[in-house]
């Protein structure tokens, strides 16, 4: 039997939640069965390239400078199409999704649509065209219940929406117990750290993810911090940085296509997110054995169940964070405990091995409707 060649469509490849997943997926998908193609537009977000191609993928940058050049791009996905076969395409965010539909529409190749955010917190144009186009496709996934609600509100689709829950390839990312990191960074072997991996966008609220550990310092100074990221509010999370006279205590390494080792040096995942799809950075952390004390923004409240799995507030309470990790300060076989619990939530219900065996049906499905 012939593979089932499946193009993936994504504006970049750079270090987001969404972009991570593809070489990770790619590791366990079923190479005798598939085949796998990335399209992406952004060359300067290019982080996940080599390791897609490590991993089997083939991929190719087709370079847009903007949103309306990368619409552009649908001739060049076409030939591409043509020229390698491909049976299924999968677009990944709306701009990739916008292109993918519109490819749907001159060849009728399935196409596959994962959503990873609320439609309330998108753009008015970006909304807008999300609803004009959404039927012009095939199949679409919400990486959370939360967001597939959002999009059946929203919007209404004709087309069927699935909740395809992200994963976490909890081989890969396990502790080891030891962490460089803390003696390269010079923070002390009984400090408690505090971490996050993110994009700086306003949705994360980094500013205010440094007023929380300022807060628990005014009583424990044995407490440190690391943010791994950058991204467009970089200048303006660090001048709060300053201001609170934190650059010796929280640590900003920039972006890294390794995550691992920060996560061995963390012993509690901090989000004061605003707003959030299913955070694969909270499944990382917490298959490497960090405690999760966050908010219950959008996915993460299906993730995490309070005082079980980590310790969660209301968004609109982000300040109460601090009174969460102080509880974990102050009894630590209570932080010893949750920790291992994040790592079981991971294991037993978000592994990766699960969502590609899912993401397999759908694709051998929508292949055997195609060869009626």
């Amino acid at each position: 039997m012939a593979k089932i060649k499946v193009l993936h469509i994504i504006k970049s490849l750079g270090r987001g939640g969404a972009e991570m997943l593809l070489p990770e997926t790619l590791k366990l998908h079923n190479m005798e069965k598939f085949d796998f193609h990335y399209i992406y537009f952004l060359p300067w977000k290019d982080q996940m390239e080599s390791a897609i191609k490590d991993a089997g993928g083939k991929v190719t940058c087709l370079e847009a400078k903007d949103n309306i050049r990368l619409l552009s791009q649908y001739k060049k996905i076409i030939a591409y199409c043509k020229a390698h076969k491909i049976d299924l395409i999968h677009c990944h965010l709306p701009w990739a999704g916008f292109v993918g539909r519109l490819v749907h529409k001159k060849t009728g190749i399935p196409v596959l649509y994962t959503e990873h955010n609320m439609q309330e917190r998108y753009h008015i144009a970006t909304k807008t065209i999300n609803k004009f186009t959404f039927n012009s496709q095939s199949l679409a996934f919400g990486v959370s219940q939360d967001v597939t609600n959002s999009i059946n509100k929203n919007i209404q689709p004709k087309i069927p929406v699935k909740t395809l829950l992200n994963g976490v390839n909890t081989e890969s990312f396990q502790s080891t117990g030891i962490s460089e990191i803390r003696k390269e960074l010079g923070i002390p072997k009984d400090a408690i750290v505090l971490g996050n991996v993110a994009v700086f966008r306003f949705q994360k609220r980094l500013v205010e993810w440094l007023r929380v550990i300022n807060k628990i310092r005014d009583q424990h100074s044995n407490i440190y911090g690391i943010i791994v990221g950058a991204g467009p509010l970089e200048e303006e999370i660090k001048k709060e940085w300053k201001d609170l006279s934190l650059e010796k205590v929280v640590f900003f390494p920039g972006l890294q296509t390794d995550v691992k080792p920060y996560f061995e040096a963390m012993d509690i995942f901090m989000m004061s997110s605003s707003f959030e799809g299913l955070p694969i950075a909270l499944l990382e952390a917490m298959s490497m054995e960090c405690a999760v004390v966050s908010t219950d923004a959008g996915g993460i409240k299906e993730v995490i169940r309070d005082k079980q799995d980590g310790l969660i507030v209301p968004v609109g309470h982000w300040i109460e964070l601090a009174d969460k990790v102080e509880i974990l300060i102050n009894k630590p076989e209570e932080l010893s405990s949750l920790k291992l619990a994040a790592r079981k939530r991971a294991v037993d219900s978000f592994s990766l091995q699960r969502m590609v065996e899912e993401l397999e049906a759908y694709y051998m499905d929508m292949s055997e409707e195609v060869m009626k």
